[in-house]
């Protein structure tokens, strides 16, 4: 009976304190430093040892005569899991911040319901700080939140059918000093069908100009000189409309399209050779004034 009482007196006393270095380990900052004098104790291996003399405290107590040794280091074991866990660090952690690093935001700035402030078009520059609001979506920016405009015509990449016109020229609304010839936007032969390929190449076309709502196009077509010339005419106005067709099917609004055939009139290289020729069977994207 002396046994038993005496070990459950040692257990409950460090019960007792490690429920104080839990308690302590949670405390607010402003009691952090009331506390720095009895850190010593939430040290894990303090903590397990002391838990481990809980246990085994507890076990002896209980126990019988036989198997004491066996109680004793289970107890022992399984005081110094529980030791550890009432010594836990249960202090905060702190909260990753939920919007994108702004720096100090003014006074006055609207935000949303996280704190942050609005960014309507979604372009990753809050409202304040946007100069050019109403970004597509997806169109990349730079950090006054404009599109970016990589050869500085005027005209942002995402609009630009001439991405790459030299620095000082002179652009039309499309982004080109002059018309664009459609490269490799090519027909099924004496026919006004488009091939596969053309029809990649058109695509990209259609995207840029359903970005440019304020623009309208004229879609050109030209050809060699073989075949007679009203033949020619015919089939360059077919292949200009079958352009302007994809285009319509691809969200390019009609009414900001016109399709004109030229047939042989407009060469651009000599109709002599194989290599002229080709050059003369194009399709032109200009701008409609």
């Amino acid at each position: 009976m002396k046994k038993s009482t005496s070990g459950l007196l040692i257990g409950s006393a460090l019960v007792v304190g490690l429920s104080g270095c839990a308690s302590s380990a949670t405390q607010t900052s402003g009691q952090a430093s009331a506390s720095s004098d009895r850190s010593w104790y939430q040290h894990p291996a303090v903590c397990g040892l002391a838990g481990s003399v809980i246990g085994g405290s507890i076990a002896y107590a209980t126990s019988g005569n036989s198997d004491e040794d066996e109680n004793t280091a289970i107890g022992a074991v399984a005081g110094a899991a529980i030791g550890g866990l009432l010594c836990a660090d249960r202090t905060p952690k702190p909260v990753a911040p939920q919007c994108p690093s702004y720096g100090e935001v003014p006074a006055g700035v609207a935000v949303d319901a996280q704190g942050c402030p609005l960014d309507s078009d979604g372009d990753g520059v809050p409202d304040y700080r946007d100069q050019c609001p109403g970004t597509p979506a997806g169109v990349a920016v730079d950090a006054r939140g404009c599109p970016l405009d990589s050869d500085g015509d005027g005209v942002p990449d995402y609009r630009d059918q001439c991405p790459d016109t030299p620095a000082g020229v002179a652009v039309n609304a499309l982004g080109c000093p002059e018309s664009l010839v459609l490269r490799d936007v090519n027909f099924e032969f004496d026919s006004a069908q488009l091939t596969s390929n053309a029809q990649q190449v058109l695509n990209g076309i259609a995207e840029r100009l359903a970005h440019n709502t304020d623009v309208r196009v004229s879609i050109e077509g030209h050809t060699d000189s073989r075949g007679s010339a009203q033949y020619n005419q015919n089939l360059s106005q077919r292949r200009a409309e079958s352009v302007a067709a994809y285009l319509a099917q691809r969200g390019v609004a009609t009414n900001r399209m016109r399709a004109i055939g030229y047939g042989e009139e407009r060469p651009v290289a000599s109709n002599d050779t194989d290599a002229g020729r080709a050059q003369n069977r194009r399709v032109e994207l200009d701008e409609w004034k």
